[in-house]
C-alpha cells in the first residue's frame, strides 16, 4: 500500500481553507451592499416625504387652508320673516306664527324605513306626510334638511326631545308658519302660501329662496311675493366633526318682507259674505275717486289655512270636486253674461256716436224683428213698454230700445265703446289669475269659429247675452267709471306698503286706465239720470231699493240667461233645475253727488236682479256709508 505524497496532501488542505475564506468574504460583502442599498432607499424615501411635505406645507398651503376651513366653517342662510299683511284699519290678515317642524336628513340615517316606523310609534305621522317628505326627497338636494310633520304639538316636541339622541339624522326646528287668523273671510283676495314646489323651484333664483319653505300661490300672496318674502340672510358659523355648531363667526341679519295694507276693510266684507252666505256668487265694491277695493267676495270659500302645510288628498279632491266650486274666485275669474247691467253704457255709445238723441222714442210691443225676418226677439216684459226714451229705456230695462239701438250701431262701434269702461280684457286688478272677460267683433268671431257675423247676434250682444262676457271686478269697475264721468281708475287691493325695519310706509302706484270724453258732458246725466231712476222712479226695475234711503243711488238690474228658450216658450224657473236659473246681476253706485262706493253683485242661477242681487248691494251700501265710511 502506497503511501500520499505529502505535497500533495499540503496543496488539497490549501485549497480547502481558501474556499472556506471566499464563502465569508462574499457573505460580508452581500451583507454590506444590503446595508447600502438600505440607506439609499430610506434616504429616498425621506427626500420623497420632504418634498411631498413641502409641496403639501408651501406650495399648496393656500388651497388646503382653504379646504380645512370649509370643513370647519359653514355659510348658513337665514330665513327672512314674511311681510303681515293689514286691513285698512290696521286689522292683521295674515302673519307668522311660531311652529314646531320635525326634519330628517336622510344621509345621516343608517336605516330610514326603520327610522320612520319608530317615530310613527311616538307621534302622529299621517301617510299625505311620508308621500309629501318621500317626493320631497327626490327634487332636494343631498344633506338638506325634509320636513316629516309640520306644526307638532308641545307633548309631541317633549316626547321626542328626550329621546332625540336615539334618532340621527332627526331635528327638531322652530320656524314661522303662516296663519290667518280670520279663516275663510277674504280668503279668496288673500290667497294662500305653500311649500315651494318642483316647477316654482326651477324658475325661483335659488340664492333668494335657500332657506325659505314658502311662496305665495294664489291672490295677494301671490301677486305681492317680492314684496312680502323679504331678503335672505346668512350667518357663518363654526362647527364640529360632528356637525354641531360650536360658534358664530359672522352674521347677516336678513332683511324682512314689507308689510301690505289694504283698501279692503274686514268689516264690510264679512258683512258681504255674510249677505251671500249659501249661494254661488260673488261681490265686489271699489272706491271710484281712487279704485281703491274695498270688499271683494266670491262664494262659497275656503280657508286659507288649509295649504299652508300642505292638504292631504281627501280634502283635495273635495274642495276640488265640489259643484259649488268653493276654490274658484268669482270675482275676478268667473265670466258671465253681463245682462241688462250694461244698457246704460250701450245707451251713451248711441249718444256719442250720434245714433239717438236723448229724447228720442223707439216704439216696443214686446218683440223686435229685423227687416225682412220672421224672427222676434222677445222683451222680458211680453206686453211691451210703449214709447221709451233712453231714459225710460234705463229704468224699465226695455230690450227692444237697445236691440233696435244695437242693430243701429253695428257690432264694431259698440264693442269698442264697451271697451272704452274696461269691459272685454283685464282690469289690472293687483291680484293674480285675472281672466279678461269677452266683448265680441265680427274679426274674433271669424277668427274663433270661421264664420261670419249674424245681425241677430248683435242684437243679443246689445242686451249684455250671446257672447258678451264679464267678470264681477269689471263690471264694478265700468260702474266705478260711470259714477266718475269717464275716469277708469286702476282698481287696487293693496293701498300701502310698510318697511318692517324701519317702519316707513310707502303708497302704492293707483294709476287713471282712461279718461273718457263724450263730445257733450251732458250724456253723462243722460246715463246716470236713468240709473237713478232704476232704484227711485215709479217704474224703475229696483224701487223696491230705493224706499226709506238716505241718500241717492243709482243702479241697474241685470237678470242673464242660462239656458235657452225657444221662440214662443215662457221661462218658468219652478219647473228647472236651480242650475238652469238665470244668474242675477246688479251693479250701482251712491251717493249720486259724491260717489263714494261702487258695486258690482253676481248671484249665481239667483233668479231675478232686482229680488236677489239688489237687496244684497242696498244692504252694502248702507252699511259702507253708515259704518264704515263715516268711521275711517
Amino acid at each position: 500500500m502506497s503511501e500520499q505524497s505529502p505535497l500533495k496532501s499540503q496543496k488539497s488542505h490549501y485549497s480547502s481553507s481558501m474556499l472556506l475564506k471566499n464563502a465569508i468574504a462574499e457573505s460580508r460583502l452581500f451583507n454590506d451592499r444590503v446595508l447600502i442599498a438600505w440607506g439609499l432607499v430610506i434616504c429616498m424615501i425621506v427626500l420623497i416625504l420632504i418634498g411631498r411635505m413641502f409641496h403639501l406645507q408651501v406650495l399648496s398651503y393656500d388651497h388646503f387652508t382653504t379646504l380645512s376651513e370649509r370643513n370647519r366653517l359653514k355659510i348658513l342662510p337665514i330665513p327672512p320673516t314674511r311681510g303681515l299683511i293689514y286691513d285698512r284699519n290696521g286689522i292683521v290678515l295674515a302673519k307668522n306664527l311660531p311652529s314646531y317642524t320635525l326634519e330628517i336628513i336622510p344621509e345621516k340615517v343608517t336605516d330610514l324605513d326603520a327610522l320612520l316606523l319608530e317615530l310613527q310609534q311616538q307621534i302622529s305621522i299621517s301617510e299625505s306626510d311620508l308621500k309629501r317628505f318621500h317626493r320631497s326627497r327626490k327634487r332636494t338636494r343631498r344633506f338638506k334638511r325634509i320636513p316629516l310633520r309640520f306644526r307638532l304639538t308641545q307633548r309631541e316636541v317633549a316626547r321626542l326631545s328626550v329621546r332625540i339622541h336615539e334618532f340621527p339624522g332627526v331635528e327638531i326646528n322652530a320656524t314661522l308658519s303662516r296663519y290667518y287668523p280670520l279663516g275663510e273671510i277674504g280668503g279668496h283676495a288673500l290667497g294662500y302660501v305653500g311649500r315651494i314646489n318642483e316647477q316654482e323651484l326651477k324658475r325661483l333664483d335659488v340664492s333668494d329662496y335657500s332657506a325659505t319653505q314658502y311662496i305665495g300661490k294664489t291672490g295677494i300672496e301671490r301677486y305681492y311675493e317680492d314684496e312680502l318674502h323679504g331678503t335672505v340672510g346668512f350667518q357663518q358659523v363654526e362647527t364640529n366633526v360632528r356637525g354641531r355648531i360650536l360658534r358664530v363667526m359672522e352674521r347677516q341679519n336678513p332683511v324682512p318682507g314689507k308689510n301690505l295694507y289694504l283698501n279692503m276693510d274686514i268689516n264690510l266684507q264679512r258683512f258681504a259674505e255674510r249677505l251671500l252666505a249659501g249661494e254661488r256668487g260673488a261681490l265686489v265694491a271699489i272706491e271710484p275717486a281712487t279704485g281703491g277695493v274695498l270688499a271683494l267676495v266670491s262664494t262659497p270659500g275656503y280657508d286659507p289655512n288649509l295649504f299652508v302645510n300642505g292638504l292631504d288628498h281627501k280634502t283635495y279632491q273635495q274642495l276640488r270636486l265640489s259643484l259649488d266650486r268653493p276654490l274658484f274666485n268669482r270675482a275676478i275669474r268667473g265670466q258671465y253674461p253681463p245682462g241688462s247691467t250694461i244698457k246704460p253704457i250701450v245707451g251713451l255709445a248711441g249718444l256719442e256716436y250720434g245714433v239717438r238723441q236723448a229724447g228720442t222714442r223707439t216704439w216696443c210691443p214686446g218683440w223686435y224683428k229685423l227687416p225682412k225676418q220672421s224672427h222676434k226677439y222677445r222683451d222680458w216684459k211680453r206686453s211691451g213698454h210703449g214709447h221709451v226714451s233712453f231714459h225710460q229705456s234705463v229704468e224699465q230695462s226695455c230690450d227692444v230700445y237697445f236691440y233696435d239701438l244695437a242693430h243701429d250701431l253695428g257690432i264694431n262701434r259698440l264693442s269698442t265703446f264697451l271697451q272704452q269702461f274696461g269691459l272685454g280684457h283685464p282690469t289690472e286688478i293687483d291680484i293674480s289669475g285675472e281672466l279678461g272677460g269677452l266683448i265680441p267683433t265680427r274679426e274674433w268671431k271669424e277668427r274663433r269659429y270661421g264664420t261670419a257675423w249674424y245681425p241677430g247676434e248683435t242684437l243679443i250682444a246689445g242686451i249684455g247675452q250671446g257672447f258678451v262676457l264679464a267678470t264681477p271686478v269689471q263690471l264694478a269697475v265700468s260702474t266705478a267709471t260711470l259714477a266718475m264721468r269717464g275716469k277708469a281708475r286702476q282698481p287696487r287691493l293693496v293701498f300701502m306698503t310698510e318697511d318692517a325695519e324701519q317702519k316707513q310706509m310707502q303708497p302704492t302706484t293707483t294709476k287713471t286706465l282712461k279718461e273718457i270724453q263724450l263730445k257733450n258732458p251732458e250724456y253723462w246725466d243722460d246715463a246716470i239720470g236713468g240709473m237713478e231712476a232704476v232704484v227711485h222712479g215709479i217704474r224703475g226695475t229696483a224701487r223696491r231699493q230705493g224706499k226709506d234711503l238716505s241718500y241717492h243711488m243709482a243702479g241697474k238690474t241685470g237678470t242673464a240667461q242660462v239656458v235657452k228658450i225657444a221662440q214662443d216658450a215662457r221661462y218658468d224657473a219652478d219647473k228647472l233645475d236651480k242650475k238652469y236659473h238665470d244668474h242675477a246681476l246688479f251693479v250701482a253706485f251712491a251717493p249720486i253727488e259724491k260717489p263714494e262706493i261702487a258695486i258690482a253683485v253676481l248671484v249665481e242661477n239667483g233668479g231675478s236682479g232686482s229680488r236677489t242681487a239688489a237687496p244684497i248691494a242696498r244692504q252694502v251700501i248702507d252699511y259702507y256709508l253708515e259704518e264704515v265710511s263715516r268711521n275711517y
